[in-house]
């Protein structure tokens, strides 16, 4: 295919006028090359759905595309991860997937990033226009969602202001099943307006795992929550370390060769311990696509974006589905912060105190910042130093004295009875500025 062929449908839809398009969309036949000169996307794994993502994505135009990843690959990728090879096994995800898309499609940039995605601060998902999540976990994209909604800003009127919003578009498969959803902070559900979505995770009794198992997943969840405990006196179980899940894969064979059960596999201890959901190629190219149309019509106004949750069927023939979800107003992620109303005496280290007893919040080693400014932050040392001083200072010195002035904080919550990391905005006041809304109890602060 020539250089010109490639483009061709999408330069059709760029420049052409239609009865569904965007309030604004101005057609042109330079906007691909604009989109591609001004657009950054971060891609959000490089997985099954991320190599499509990575493909589909330059192959629509973007050139500038960074993708983070913090795993390596493995010979059970292979089968639908279809950039990765067999003498890659062993490499970063993200270096390969990249490497493998540039070779392929001229003028792209992809930047990979070989780490976790709590590794990167703040200030570096401030510089995309729009992220893209080929994600398969909850906690992952509940904290990639806190991000994006963390530099959403509310005019007085509580209305968004635009220029702060940063759209995300959320793509996920399980078997023959997917979804595409587009989330624009502050205008559609965001991620934790709809996590009730998501299906309770299934918990195997103890009971039935100590004495009598009767599956190969009994045998791993017994070496994984009960044996490894045992045996290793508190140390805490890390399934991103492959010693570890070596380790919890043999006792589970012990185990399962010992009750006469049949089926435990390195493979399935990875997806027991870890919750991986089975993938199929297909599916994955099929959410991808239209991941990547929506990200297509957001930065360019070509057309209306899907309104707002896709889901996708391939199980009994093909059946596909739009719904409608509803914003909510009170949402803690993406709406205008939690309100508090504090003494102007408070100091900043009894107001993180006062973080971990809020009944809506529950937040432990909170890093505190305002206006982009670090008050306190946990880590790193350099950084916790440099803060330190701050913490028997009056948080009413250390920000700025507007009504409901915002400050952010990050920390663990406990989610599903599991401790994870989260960013959460607060609207601050002081009593002597404003009264009549909603309290903060500081008794037991000091």
């Amino acid at each position: 295919m020539t250089e010109m062929g490639r483009w061709r449908d999408i330069d059709k839809l760029l420049a052409r006028p239609g009865n569904i398009i965007s309030p604004g969309f101005e057609p042109s036949p330079q906007l691909r090359e604009e989109i591609g000169g001004l657009v950054r996307v971060l891609v959000v794994g490089a997985g099954g759905l991320g190599c499509e993502l990575l493909k589909d994505l330059a192959l629509s135009g973007f050139k500038n595309i960074d993708v983070i990843d913090m795993d390596t690959i493995e010979v059970s990728n292979l089968n639908r991860q279809f950039l990765f090879r067999i003498h890659d096994v062993g490499k970063s995800k993200a270096e390969v997937a990249a490497k493998r898309v540039m070779e392929r499609v001229s003028g792209v940039n992809i930047t990979p990033h070989f780490c976790r995605i709590e590794d990167k601060d703040i200030e570096f998902y401030s510089d995309f226009n729009i992220i893209v999540l080929g994600l398969d976990s909850i906690e992952a994209r509940s904290y990639i969602n806190s991000v994006a909604c963390s530099f959403l800003e509310y005019d007085p009127d509580d209305n968004p202001v635009p220029e702060t919003i940063k759209p995300m578009v959320d793509g996920g498969t399980e078997g023959f099943k997917g979804h595409a959803r587009v989330i624009v902070p502050g205008t559609t559900p965001c991620f934790e307006c709809n996590i009730w979505l998501f299906p309770p995770q299934v918990k195997f009794p103890l009971c039935t795992l100590a004495e009598t198992p009767r599956t190969a997943a009994h045998c791993i969840e017994y070496a994984h929550l009960i044996k490894w405990d045992e045996v290793h006196n508190g140390k805490t179980f890390d399934p991103d370390d492959p010693e570890h899940m070596q380790w919890v894969y043999s006792e589970a064979l012990k185990r399962a060769e010992l009750f006469g059960i049949t089926g435990v596999t390195y493979s399935l201890t990875q997806g027991v311990v870890k919750n991986i959901i089975p993938a199929i190629a297909s599916t994955n190219a099929i959410v991808s696509a239209a991941c990547a149309l929506e990200a297509l019509k957001l930065v360019s106004g070509c057309s209306r974006t899907l309104s707002n949750y896709l889901t996708y069927n391939g199980l009994e023939g093909t059946h596909i589905k739009v719904t409608d979800f509803i914003r909510d107003k009170d949402c803690l992620v993406c709406g205008p912060g939690t309100l508090i109303e504090l003494d102007s005496s408070v100091t900043l280290l009894q107001f993180m105190e006062l973080l971990g007893k809020h009944p809506q919040l529950r937040l432990s080693k909170p890093s505190i910042t305002h206006r982009g400014n670090n008050l306190y932050m946990q880590a790193p040392p350099v950084l916790e130093e440099m803060t330190r001083s701050n913490l028997q200072l009056p948080l009413f010195d250390l920000i700025d004295k507007v009504p409901k002035d915002t400050v952010h904080v990050s920390g663990t919550t406990e989610k599903n009875d599991k401790r994870t990391t989260c960013l959460r905005k607060l609207r601050v006041v002081f009593k002597d500025q404003v009264n009549g809304v909603t309290s903060m109890d500081t008794a037991g602060a000091n």
